[in-house]
């Protein structure tokens, strides 16, 4: 996937809905991951504004942010947000392609999971609830893999239960068509 670098600032506020947030509580032990988060859309422009409202009252005003291109088809510049801008940036090979890093400069760095907007709202529960974990020591792309593992496992238990219910490979009547021949 290319991204394209969005040079220009948006001028006008894109409303947004609520952000979808997950975070480790407060005071609890650091671990790799701050929390998750799980926008609506891969539109930077449009999902950020309403991340960075919340998490303004919360850290202190983030003032740049950093992602991996990979999942975001256009990265821009600058995005305003509530009285300042927000600066992006990007990193192809040094970040984890699943994570976001936020900075404030009187806060620090706040690392968080962005869960795809396509995930299926239990999945995104699972990743929200992980990535919050006080202390954890799991990077962004382990737990998206160890969904997608999950996912599979499940999916393969769910074909298998459906074989055995249907009674395996053989459809009802087709032994005695088998013995005819």
């Amino acid at each position: 996937m290319t991204a394209t670098i969005d040079r220009m600032t948006i001028s006008e506020r894109v409303t947004s809905p609520p952000a979808r947030l997950s975070l480790t509580p407060a005071g609890s032990a650091p671990g790799l991951l701050d929390g998750a988060w799980w926008p609506r859309s891969r539109d930077l422009s449009r999902e950020l504004p309403a991340l960075i409202d919340v998490l303004d009252a919360r850290w202190g005003r983030i003032t740049r942010v950093t992602v991996n291109p990979t999942h975001w088809p256009m990265i821009p510049h600058k995005v305003p947000v509530a009285g300042h801008t927000v600066h992006v940036g990007w990193f192809a090979d040094e970040q984890d392609p699943h994570k976001m890093i936020l900075l404030s400069y009187t806060a620090g760095r706040w690392d968080l999971l962005v869960i795809p907007p396509e995930t299926d709202a239990a999945a995104a529960a699972r990743l929200m609830a992980a990535a919050a974990t006080p202390n954890g020591l799991a990077t962004a792309s382990a737990l998206m893999a160890n969904e997608d593992t999950s996912r599979e496992a499940k999916e393969s238990l769910d074909r298998e239960e459906e074989w055995e219910t249907e009674g395996g490979h053989a459809a009802p009547g087709s032994m005695s068509s088998a013995r005819e021949m």
